[in-house]
C-alpha cells in the first residue's frame, strides 16, 4: 500500500493573549479553578478583522517559508478546521489555495469540530492513497470560537477554554518519513443536538448566535461515563490498525481538555505527562489541536526519529478519534 507522510507542519497564534485571570473576570470563575481544573494559563484571541482563513493562511504560509516549497507542486488544499469561518455560508479552501498560490490545487474542506486532525489525516491519507497521481496534499485548520462565547451563559462554561489559531499540515504520497500508519474513530450520535450555536440555521434562523449546551446535566451524565472508554477504544483501534500496540506509543497529542481528564487518560494509556502536550497556553481550537501538539514536540526535541506519535481527539457529535503518525525525523 503507498506509504504516505506527514512532511511539514507549521502554526500561526494570534498575537492577543487573553490571561486566565481575564477569563475568570468575564465569567466569574474564580481564577483558580480556570488555571487548576479547566487547565487553561491562557489563550489566543483574533483581532476583530482577523477571521479563520486569514489565520488559516499564516500557518500555510508559514510552512511554504520554512520548507521552501512551491505552492504550485501542491495537488488539494484540504480546511478541516471549525464550521464556524469568515461567512455563514461559505467554502473557505478556494480562497485560503488562491491566497498562497497554490493555482493547481482544487480545494476540498469538511466542516468538521474538535476530532478534526486524526479524521483529517486519514482522509488525506487515503485520498493520496487512491489517486496515484496525487503526489501533495496540504491540510489547514482554523480555529476562532472566542468569539463565539458568551461568559454569562453558564451552561457553556466547560468551552471558556475556547481560543484561536491555525494549523497547516503537508502530506506526500510514496513518502516514509513520518508516515501515517493507522486510524480509529467511533460516534455516538445520541449527543448529536446537545451542543450548538442555535441560531443562523434553517431551525431559528434568527435564535441565540453564541455556543450553547442543550442540556449540560444530560450531557455530562452521559459523557462522564463514555468519555475516557471511547477515547481509549480510539486510540486502540489506530495503534492496533498500525500493527501496533499502546505500549509501543512513544507520545500523544490529545486536544486541550480539563486537566483531569488529561491525567486519567494519560493513566489509562500507561503514559506520563513528559510523554504529551497539554495545550494550557492555547486552550481548546476546535480541530487544530493535536496537530498543533505535534509541531510543538517536534520543535521543542520532544519526539524522535522512530517514535510512534498518537494523535487523539473527539469532538462533538460526539466522535472519538485517533491516528497513528511513525516520526522519522524533523522537518519542520
Amino acid at each position: 500500500m503507498r506509504p504516505v507522510g506527514l512532511v511539514a507542519t507549521a502554526s500561526y497564534l494570534p498575537e492577543r493573549w487573553m490571561t486566565a485571570a481575564e477569563v475568570a473576570a468575564a465569567s466569574g470563575i474564580p481564577e483558580d479553578v480556570i488555571v487548576e481544573k479547566f487547565g487553561l494559563r491562557g489563550k489566543h484571541v483574533a483581532a476583530a478583522d482577523e477571521h479563520v482563513s486569514d489565520l488559516c493562511v499564516r500557518a500555510a504560509e508559514r510552512l511554504l517559508e520554512e520548507t521552501g516549497f512551491d505552492p504550485k507542486e501542491i495537488d488539494v488544499v484540504m480546511y478541516y478546521g471549525s464550521m464556524w469561518r469568515d461567512y455563514a455560508v461559505w467554502q473557505s479552501a478556494p480562497h485560503i489555495a488562491y491566497r498562497i498560490g497554490a493555482t493547481n490545487a482544487f480545494a476540498i474542506e469538511y466542516d468538521n469540530v474538535s476530532h478534526g486532525t486524526p479524521i483529517a489525516l486519514r482522509v488525506a491519507r487515503d485520498l493520496l492513497r487512491a489517486e496515484e497521481e496525487l503526489k501533495n496534499v496540504l491540510v489547514v485548520a482554523g480555529c476562532r470560537e472566542s468569539y463565539l462565547l458568551d461568559y454569562t451563559n453558564e451552561r457553556s462554561r466547560f468551552m471558556f477554554n475556547f481560543g484561536d489559531g491555525a494549523v497547516a499540515g503537508l502530506l506526500r504520497g510514496d513518502e516514509t518519513r513520518n508516515e501515517i500508519l493507522g486510524s480509529h474513530a467511533l460516534t455516538n450520535g445520541a449527543y448529536s443536538l446537545q451542543v450548538k450555536v442555535p441560531g443562523g440555521g434553517s431551525v431559528e434562523p434568527e435564535g441565540y448566535r453564541f455556543l450553547d449546551v442543550q442540556d449540560p446535566a444530560e450531557m455530562k451524565g452521559g459523557l462522564d461515563q463514555e468519555s475516557l472508554p471511547n477515547f481509549v477504544a480510539a486510540a486502540r483501534g489506530a495503534v492496533e490498525r498500525s500493527g501496533l500496540a499502546l505500549e509501543d506509543v512513544a507520545f500523544v497529542c490529545p486536544l486541550h481538555t480539563k486537566r483531569s481528564m488529561f491525567r486519567a487518560l494519560l493513566s489509562e494509556l500507561q503514559m506520563r505527562e513528559d510523554q504529551a502536550v497539554y495545550l494550557d497556553d492555547t486552550g481548546h481550537m476546535s480541530g487544530v489541536d493535536s496537530l498543533l501538539g505535534l509541531d510543538r514536540a517536534v520543535r521543542d526535541g520532544r519526539v524522535q526519529g522512530g517514535d510512534n506519535v498518537l494523535l487523539l481527539s473527539a469532538g462533538t457529535g460526539y466522535t472519538w478519534a485517533a491516528t497513528v503518525v511513525r516520526w522519522g525525523g524533523a522537518t519542520t
